[in-house]
């Protein structure tokens, strides 16, 4: 898709030359060629430090993760089935990472149980990973295995997915060491 949209920039007409330098200068281009992180909560996100992200960068993703505030019960979740060093230490996976308030969404009493049984906590948890580098474009009509070896399905555009016809992308296309991170509004369920 960028390729053409290469092409089309490359011998504009007069109307396609006004839409190129539009679009050239807009953050929703710079979402869709992989460069910028998108989406509603993204403006939550603090603008300077480890949590930041620039701060997010620099650490692999459970580290990252741990210095957004919205995404601390994630985190007590990933500690609590191990899985730390395993995502620390991926190489180019995806995320999809539920905020605190997609966990709120569960049951308390059912969330507790399965917060208790790490191999039912690990395999949703692992559920949530698939092992490439997703870029907004492919998510546009995709579907991926993920670590837990289920598949999960993506449809959108520009800075409006969805992850499995559920779960709304609310901030996505955060860069980590060793991952793009996708945040979204619903824990995801491996059938």
């Amino acid at each position: 898709m960028l390729r053409l949209r290469q092409d089309t920039k490359a011998a504009p007409t007069t109307a396609a030359g006004d839409e190129a330098a539009k679009d050239a200068s807009t953050p929703s281009e710079e979402a869709m060629t992989g460069d910028q992180p998108f989406g509603p909560a993204c403006a939550g996100v603090p603008k300077e430090g480890a949590g930041s992200f620039d701060g997010m960068a620099k650490d692999p993703v459970a580290t990252a993760a741990s210095n957004n505030p919205a995404l601390s019960t994630l985190i007590t979740a990933v500690k609590k089935a191990g899985l730390v060093d395993t995502l620390n230490n991926a190489q180019n996976i995806t995320v999809f990472a539920p905020t605190n308030d997609a966990f709120a969404k569960i049951p308390k009493a059912d969330l507790d149980k399965v917060l208790a049984d790490k191999a039912t906590l690990t395999k949703i948890l692992t559920y949530h990973v698939v092992g490439e580098k997703l870029t907004p474009t492919q998510l546009e009509n995709g579907s991926f295995e993920t670590l837990q070896k289920d598949m999960v399905t993506t449809t959108g555009s520009g800075q409006d997915y969805t992850v499995n016809d559920t779960s709304k992308v609310v901030c996505g296309n955060v860069k980590t060491a060793n991952a793009n991170v996708y945040i979204v509004d619903t824990v995801l369920m491996p059938k």
